[in-house]
C-alpha cells in the first residue's frame, strides 16, 4: 500500500516565507520610523535587526537558523538600497551592528526555544537578554532615553613655519587641494569649494559639499570670536548631507610659535552626534571629525608650501626652471621668473 502524502508547506516554502515575512515587517518599520523621524536613533539600529532576527527564528524550520538570519539581513541591507533609497556609505556603516544585534538575538532565541522544557535558568537569562536589547532600541528616540550627545574632538599639530604664516593661511579663502584620508574618501560628501575670507567678527566660510552621498550643500561658519592668535567658527547653518549625522556647532582654532619657524596649531571641533546608539556611532564620528580637523590644518592653516617632489613634478610639467627661497613668513616664493628651458 501507497504512503499518504503529507499536506502543508515544505520546509523550503517555510524558509521562504519566513523571510518574505521578516523583510516586510523590517520595511514596514522603517517606513514607521521614518515617518515619526526616529530612523537616526537605535529603534532602527537595534530595533530592526531585533524584529527581523526574531521573526526568522520563531517562524521558519531551518536547521542553521543563524546562517539563516544572516542571509536574510544581508539581503534586507542589499535591497534597503534598492528600494529604500539607502546610501552606500549608510549601508556600510550599519551593516555591522545590524548583523552583530541578529546574530545575538538568533542565539538567544534560538537557546529559550531549544531549552524551554530542560533548562529554566537558561531559558530565564535568555529572556532577560532579549529584554536588554529591547530597551538598548529606545535610545535616542526621546532626550530622556539618550546620552549626551555633546562631543569635542581636538587636533594639534607642528608646522614648519612661523606664526604670522599661520594667520595669514587661515585669513585666506580654504583651497582643498590636499588627499582626503581614505576613510572620508567612502562616499561622504566631500569639501568641493569654498568662499570668504578674514578673521575678523563676521567674517565667513561658505564650503560646498559635493560627491559622495547625498544631494550638494553649503556648510556657512562665521566668525563670533577673535583674539591673538586664537579665532572661533560658528556653524550658521549646514545643508549638506553631513547634517543627517552629526550638527557642527564650533571650530576653536589657536596657534602659537614655539621656537623661531616652529608653530603649533589645535583645531577643536565641537559637534553634536545625531545617531544612536552611541557606543557604536560615537567612536566613528570621532575618528571622522578628528580625520577632518588634522585634514584642515593641513589645507587652511597650513602656508601653500610646495614640497620638494611637487615642485619638481609642477617644473618637469610646465617645462619651466624657477628659483625657490624662503622669505620672512616662511613662505616659498617664486623669485625669478619662469625660463623655457632650451630644445635640443
Amino acid at each position: 500500500m501507497n504512503e499518504p502524502k503529507k499536506s502543508g508547506p515544505t520546509k523550503s516554502q517555510w524558509i521562504l516565507a519566513s523571510a518574505i515575512l521578516a523583510i516586510t515587517a523590517a520595511v514596514l518599520l522603517y517606513r514607521i520610523l521614518v515617518w515619526k523621524r526616529l530612523e537616526q536613533t537605535s529603534a532602527l539600529f537595534i530595533g530592526i535587526p531585533a524584529v527581523l532576527a526574531m521573526i526568522l527564528v520563531m517562524t521558519s524550520r531551518a536547521k542553521t537558523t543563524i546562517g539563516l538570519v544572516c542571509k536574510v539581513t544581508a539581503i534586507a541591507l542589499l535591497l534597503s538600497g534598492v528600494f529604500l533609497g539607502e546610501g552606500f556609505i549608510c549601508i556600510v556603516m550599519a551593516s555591522p551592528i545590524f548583523f552583530a544585534v541578529a546574530i545575538l538575538i538568533g542565539l538567544i532565541i534560538s537557546n529559550v526555544r531549544d531549552l524551554v522544557k530542560s533548562n529554566k535558568s537558561t531559558t530565564l537569562t535568555s529572556l532577560v537578554l532579549v529584554g536588554v536589547f529591547a530597551s538598548m532600541s529606545i535610545e535616542g528616540t526621546s532626550p530622556k532615553f539618550s546620552f549626551p550627545q555633546e562631543e569635542e574632538v581636538a587636533v594639534a599639530k607642528s608646522l614648519p613655519v612661523n606664526a604670522h604664516a599661520v594667520e595669514d593661511a587661515l585669513a585666506a579663502s580654504p583651497v582643498f587641494d590636499c588627499t582626503l584620508p581614505p576613510f572620508l574618501q567612502l562616499k561622504f560628501p566631500l569639501p568641493a569649494e569654498a568662499h570668504g575670507s578674514g578673521l575678523n567678527l563676521g567674517d565667513q566660510r561658505i564650503i560646498h559639499f559635493a560627491g559622495g552621498e547625498g544631494k550638494p550643500g553649503d556648510l556657512v561658519m562665521e566668525v563670533v570670536e577673535r583674539s591673538p592668535g586664537h579665532v572661533r567658527f560658528h556653524a550658521l547653518s549646514d545643508h549638506s548631507k553631513i547634517a543627517h549625522w552629526m550638527t557642527w556647532q564650533d571650530a576653536d582654532v589657536s596657534w602659537k610659535e614655539v621656537a623661531p619657524g616652529k608653530t603649533t596649531v589645535e583645531w577643536k571641533i565641537r559637534f553634536r552626534r545625531e545617531l544612536s546608539p552611541a557606543w557604536y556611532f560615537a567612536p566613528w564620528e570621532r575618528y571622522a571629525v578628528r580625520l577632518a580637523a588634522g585634514y584642515l590644518i593641513d589645507t587652511t592653516a597650513t602656508p601653500k608650501i610646495l614640497s620638494p617632489r611637487r615642485r619638481t613634478e609642477k617644473n618637469q610639467t610646465n617645462g619651466m626652471k624657477t628659483n625657490l627661497a624662503t622669505d620672512e613668513h616662511g613662505y616659498t616664493r617664486i623669485l625669478s621668473k619662469a625660463v623655457l628651458m632650451q630644445k635640443n
